[in-house]
């Protein structure tokens, strides 16, 4: 019969036929037959079972072999002997080769019918060690596949003892070869299935043999942390080996790997960026929360470096991931924890801000659940981190743009998710310390480190840069051995100006500079330390008694600080009853101006009359009242009869910036000096309202009256102060920090005050002197005294960005000190002078729109320390001696020879880093894989139908595992 059948079944008969011809025989099975014609049946429905052309002929021999086996399992036990099986593994079926799937789908038939065979016991152990010689041999997917399908239905075939780790160790080494070759969606979703068929293998062992697991961990660790031979990356597929590891297990593994002194910080660093890959991996389960606690496992033991060089080299990539439906889950935890814990820096957070905006709108129009979840989670975290990040206005407003009218997290709750596991480097500029290839700004300026909340000092430094005549005489001196403080500021600017780094680190000249009471690490207030800077240097160079160069030898300027940033005012007090005047001169490098109270206007304002421009001896007009729409003109609380107010003139301010263009010449308006008037919320100050108010006349009564030596006795007196000398730069700070008892902190107030792009303030000259006549406006009084206007140019603006001086962010707009010789405003170049923006170690360009609108935009961003340059025809102090002129200042001398080589150096190694940066980050795997082809570009192309679940993967899944 067995003749027949073969010779049938190889006839050109129709199927037809050849079904019936195997009916006939399969029906024929239960009957008698000797050994031999047993034996010859088993042949002959072996061959078809295996060599079969179609599908129709292998699936007949299967029928026959299981009919005649199930009726004659004493013959089948012979013919399925362990010679046999063992040559089929060895030897394949020639012409079969012996990797074929067919010969493992035999098996699992033929093991059936011999499992409570005598023999069974032989050749299960053959077939474990077969098993795991077929592992070590490192099959393909395919084959993987049929083998799991084996073991699947006979366990008895699973290597035992202690075979069984080694299975699993050389399992996992097969899997992390598995590569799909094709793009077409069946065979990547067959692909897929087949890896997770595999990798259930494992699950078969640790099941059975808890003991497995660790030594399974721990290959799977030294695979991801090895440089793969040739460049080779493991492949993603090693994803679906995790999931399948009890959580329980978790804390111990983690544990064990991160205090092992075997594993070295480059291993630790690979492992975990491969991990995060794996991300990539679809419907695998529990690869976020490995990969978190891995990193929590590298927090605990203090290596933050590799936390830092994982979060900087893959934040970009885990982001990438949300646009998919398939791996959004998992991608969206562990970029939440990777921000959530990244709060040394924004860096991170702001490698990502170009792809917010797309991201939003991808999510927006996808709706759907998982698109929806995502964009709510992602939008709290953004508020988050625009909180925590303050300061960025430039980078921020395309995603304040974009996020505008989605709902905002409570203050409270965003405090609740800041809070949320932080980890610490030992030192602070660890943070910049990683192998970053970040490209110098394109501006060609230079950055400063953020050294744990420093922005406080980084703001004040870069508008000291960038007071070019400051800067040209700080890198003009010679011999500073004597002046430690000031040579290590030339130094630092010397580095500012020729490093070839995006950023430097300003340890050195931080450690000189800070006060005493600054706690390390703490956020300091910008305004206190410009004073004391600017004191040490004064103090130092004073004490040592060195002079910088001033435009003539023989002239006695003072100290450089006194020449550039020293001012003169005179604070008078006038006793109402005698008229008795006392007076007291000081020196001054800012003017602290105050905001007014909100009922300073209360009953109404008064404006000054404008007054021509005549020659001394002419008595100043009185100020007049002016009734504003809807306004009562009354008497000011703080000006008295035949008091002088003399007006702060602003030329290009923000307001008329907005309306009439930033180079239109002023209005003939007078400007206003402050009378009573309530503040409303949607008129905004100014600076020179603020100055006004400082210039104001005081009465001093009540609780506050002067002692009169005269009277000998508290009497009602004013107060005046006049600028009689006008500094090279003049420093203004708005107090803008009050105290607030029931909090005992310093709050901040928040009132927009707009700045003048050029400034016009009033120096009283102390005697007649006609040849400042035409320096500026000059009014004067029957005492032969006068006052000039002098006018300054906007140099510098350090922004502060929050809600309290104990926190919060400092940033810096500024522009060059250079400006064109006259008077006249409408020639200063607003459009063509431009400004920068200096935040830490970033540096773009900027405007002075952007430096004029930032609170509008931004309600906690608040001009805090201003800095206006003299107008160059106007450099000549108002008691008669020459302010040193910009040209004297400027002569660019060579830096001393020490400084230059240090500075060639450092820009030698930079470049050395630079390589070696291009070199570690190759050798970090991730960036050497191709991303999966299931992931690639889903706004490029139409996205396939894999990318959401659907029954094409999920079905007949149950517990992770495509069903057979």
């Amino acid at each position: 019969m067995d003749k027949i059948l073969e010779a049938v079944m190889m006839s050109p008969h129709s199927k037809v036929v050849k079904q019936g011809m195997v009916r006939r025989v399969v029906e024929s099975a239960p009957q008698p037959l000797d050994s031999s014609q047993c034996k010859a049946m088993f042949h002959v429905s072996t061959k078809l079972f295996l060599l079969g052309e179609s599908q129709f002929k292998r699936d007949a021999g299967r029928e026959v072999l299981e009919a005649f086996a199930r009726h004659h399992q004493l013959e089948f036990e012979e013919f399925f002997n362990v010679r046999f099986v063992l040559n089929l593994l060895r030897d394949g079926y020639p012409p079969l080769g012996k990797r074929s799937p067919q010969i493992f789908h035999y098996l699992q038939v033929g093991l059936r019918f011999v499992s409570d065979a005598p023999s069974a016991p032989d050749l299960f152990h053959l077939l474990q060690i077969e098993v795991l010689r077929i592992v070590c041999e490192r099959p393909g997917p395919e084959l993987c596949e049929q083998l799991a399908r084996l073991l699947a239905r006979c366990p008895q075939c699973v290597p035992s003892g202690n075979l069984q780790t080694v299975f699993c160790q050389q399992l996992i080494q097969t899997i992390r070869l598995f590569q799909c070759q094709s793009q077409q969606d069946d065979d990547i979703v067959t692909f897929l299935e087949r890896v997770t068929k595999t990798s259930g293998m494992l699950q078969t062992v640790w099941r059975a043999n808890v003991a497995t697991i660790l030594p399974s961990l721990k290959e799977l660790f030294i695979v991801i942390s090895t440089p793969g031979e040739g460049g080779s990356v493991p492949s993603n597929a090693l994803a679906s080996v995790v999931q399948y590891v009890p959580l329980e297990l978790m804390e111990g593994a983690v544990r064990n790997l991160t205090n092992d002194k075997n594993i070295s910080d480059a291993q630790m660093l690979t492992a975990i960026c491969r991990m995060i890959d794996w991300l990539s991996w679809p419907f695998t389960k529990n690869t976020d929360k490995w990969v978190i606690a891995l990193m929590k496992g590298v927090a605990v033991v203090k290596k933050c470096v590799i936390l830092i060089e994982v979060t900087l080299a893959k934040i970009e990539e885990v982001f990438a991931k949300l646009f998919y439906p398939i791996v959004r889950e998992g991608a969206l935890s562990v970029l939440s924890y990777l921000l959530l814990s990244f709060q040394q820096s924004p860096e991170a957070f702001h490698l990502l801000l170009p792809q917010i905006p797309p991201l939003v709108s991808c999510l927006t129009a996808e709706e759907s659940d998982s698109a929806r979840h995502c964009l709510h989670q992602l939008v709290e975290l953004i508020h988050c981190l625009l909180m925590r990040f303050t300061g960025f206005p430039d980078l921020y407003q395309p995603v304040l743009e974009v996020i505008k009218d989605l709902p905002v997290p409570s203050e409270e709750r965003m405090k609740q998710v800041l809070s949320q596991g932080t980890w610490t480097p030992q030192r602070a500029d660890q943070v910049t310390m990683c192998h970053r290839l970040t490209p110098k700004s394109e501006t060609g300026k230079t950055g400063l480190v953020n050294l744990g909340n420093t922005c406080y000092m980084n703001s004040v430094i870069q508008a000291l840069f960038m007071a070019s005549d400051f800067r040209h005489a700080v890198m003009a001196l010679k011999n500073c051995d004597l002046l430690p403080l000031m040579g290590k500021l030339q130094r630092l600017f010397a580095f500012l100006q020729h490093s070839q780094r995006p950023a430097i680190s300003p340890d050195s000249f931080l450690a000189a500079s800070t006060p005493s009471w600054f706690n390390p690490g703490s956020q300091q207030d910008c305004s206190e330390y410009l004073k004391y800077l600017l004191d040490r240097l004064h103090e130092e160079e004073k004490k040592s008694g060195q002079k910088s160069r001033g435009p003539s030898e023989g002239q006695d300027n003072g100290t450089l600080i006194k020449r550039m940033f020293g001012g003169k005012m005179v604070t008078r007090i006038r006793c109402l009853r005698c008229q008795n005047i006392s007076q007291r001169e000081e020196d001054f490098t800012d003017l602290s101006l105050a905001l007014p109270p909100p009922n300073h206007r209360q009953d109404g304002s008064f404006i000054l009359s404008p007054s021509p421009a005549v020659v001394e001896g002419v008595r100043l007009s009185l100020p007049m009242p002016v009734r504003r729409q809807g306004r009562s003109p009354s008497p000011p609380r703080r000006q008295e009869r035949d008091v002088r107010v003399i007006p702060v003139e602003t030329v290009g301010s923000v307001d008329r910036a907005d309306s009439h263009g930033a180079n239109e010449a002023p209005s003939d308006e007078a400007p206003a000096a402050w009378g009573e008037q309530a503040r409303s919320p949607d008129v905004s100050l100014s600076v020179p309202d603020l100055i006004n108010f400082f210039l104001t006349p005081e009465m001093l009564t009540g609780d506050n009256k002067y002692h009169c030596q005269k009277c000998s006795s508290l009497q009602n007196a004013e107060k005046v102060v006049e600028v009689t000398r006008a500094p090279h730069y003049l420093v203004l700070t708005i107090l803008r920090f009050s105290f607030n008892l029931a909090t005992m902190r310093r709050r901040k107030i928040l009132d927009n005050v707009s700045i003048p792009l050029v400034l016009k303030i009033p120096v009283r000259l102390p005697q007649r002197r006609p040849e400042f006549v035409g320096a500026g406006e000059a009014v004067g009084e029957a005492e032969g005294s006068a006052y000039v206007s002098v006018t300054y140019d906007l140099a510098s603006v350090v922004v502060h960005s929050g809600l309290s001086s104990e926190s919060g962010h400092y940033y810096c707009y500024a522009r060059e000190g250079e400006t064109p010789t006259g008077d006249d405003p409408a020639r200063t170049p607003t459009a063509g002078s431009q400004w920068f923006l200096f935040n830490d170690t970033r540096v773009s360009y900027s405007s002075f729109e952007a430096v004029s609108n930032v609170t509008g935009h931004f309600p906690k961003d608040t001009a805090y320390v201003m800095l206006y340059q003299l107008r160059p025809t106007q450099r000549a102090e108002v008691d008669g001696r020459g302010v040193p002129a910009a040209e004297a200042l400027r002569g660019e001398e060579p830096l001393d020879k020490e400084l230059i080589e240090a500075i060639t150096k450092d820009n030698k190694l930079h470049l050395q880093e630079q390589e070696r940066g291009v070199r570690h980050r190759a050798a970090l795997s991730p960036s050497a894989a191709e991303p999966p082809v299931w992931l690639k570009d889903p706004r490029g192309r139409e996205q396939r139908p894999y990318l959401t679940p659907g029954p094409s993967i999920e079905r007949g899944v149950e517990g992770g595992v495509p069903a057979s």
